[in-house]
């Protein structure tokens, strides 16, 4: 299976800020691909340069094969992007928005769109800045789509959408999804809708690409461990590939990446009254796993390895 998008050290400098830091990325065809982090994480920044419509300060990107900076207008024609806040124009009509993009693109599933739009109940007549901010979402998802794109780009695709609408977008995502296997690589501040739809995740940690492996190891490899004491908690000494600890009341919650005996005997040694393990979702796990200090995070590479840095 080859590599759809792959990144080679793409770093970007907004003057001496370091918004993204040697990111290299690869995703194969076929792939469900979540970027994730907190605000100001360098995903946005990741996404624009693989489109081509920011350069990089040092690296490079390839989608499809070829340069994002030089890519020929057949390979953009097979590259679908989402951008967030659904931008459109709002005095035309659906029907105009469709023939506008059509224009720009020799392959264009009609059926698909027609298929979406009604799915979605929305009539070709309705003026766009008339739609609700899900209805512009759902426009903009059968547009992007109808170019029946090989690699489709989302940049936080359902964010400011209520729980409904939200759903159903991910319904006609998935099924999407499941045509002809295509590549999709989406941004997301929803982490259950990521959970829901990547087979695989990156986390960016202040512009650093800290995790890269598929979602369920990620998401079951983090664990708390609470450890409760009959007074205040003992300092906790050196723990191989810790996350964060801290004391609350007569408790100490440590969180770990990947707990195992070593870990456990350790535990154990500060004799503690009674100990909990809990387990995380997938939201769960990115809190826990971004909130704390950024330097020194274990590093998950891939589903077997996970570097202590």
């Amino acid at each position: 299976m080859s590599d759809v998008i792959v990144t080679h050290g793409l770093t970007k400098y907004y003057g001496e800020y370091c918004a993204l830091d040697g990111l290299n990325l690869r995703i194969p065809q076929g792939t469900v691909y979540g970027l994730l982090g907190r605000n100001g994480a360098g995903k946005t920044t990741a996404i624009k340069m693989l489109l081509g419509i920011s350069h990089p300060s040092y690296g490079c990107a390839e989608v499809l094969g070829e340069d994002a900076e030089e890519l020929r207008p057949e390979t953009r024609a097979r590259i679908a992007y989402l951008a967030e806040g659904h931008p459109l124009y709002g005095w035309m009509t659906i029907g105009q928005a469709v023939k506008f993009t059509r224009s720009f693109y020799d392959r264009w599933n009609q059926k698909l769109l027609e298929q979406i739009l009604d799915h979605f109940q929305l009539s070709p007549k309705r003026r766009i800045r008339r739609l609700s901010h899900g209805q512009r979402a759902q426009v903009a998802l059968a547009l992007a789509v109808a170019t029946d794109p090989e690699v489709l780009i989302l940049d936080d695709p359902t964010l400011g959408l209520d729980t409904v609408v939200r759903r159903d977008f991910l319904e006609s995502l998935i099924q999407i999804i499941q045509r002809r296997g295509r590549t999709i690589l989406f941004s997301s501040h929803i982490l259950g809708d990521v959970e829901r739809v990547a087979d695989r995740i990156g986390i960016l940690v202040d512009g650093v690409l800290r995790v890269d492996c598929p979602t369920d190891h990620f998401k079951e490899s983090i664990r708390k461990v609470v450890l409760e004491f009959e007074g205040k908690p003992p300092e906790l000494p050196f723990c191989p590939r810790l996350v964060s600890s801290r004391q609350v009341g007569s408790k100490l919650e440590v969180v770990v990446v990947g707990l195992n005996g070593e870990q456990r005997q350790l535990f154990d040694s500060l004799r503690p009254r009674c100990t909990e393990e809990i387990e995380f979702n997938l939201e769960d796990a990115f809190i826990e796993y971004t909130i704390g200090p950024r330097r020194g995070l274990p590093i998950f590479s891939t589903e077997e390895e996970v570097a202590d840095v």
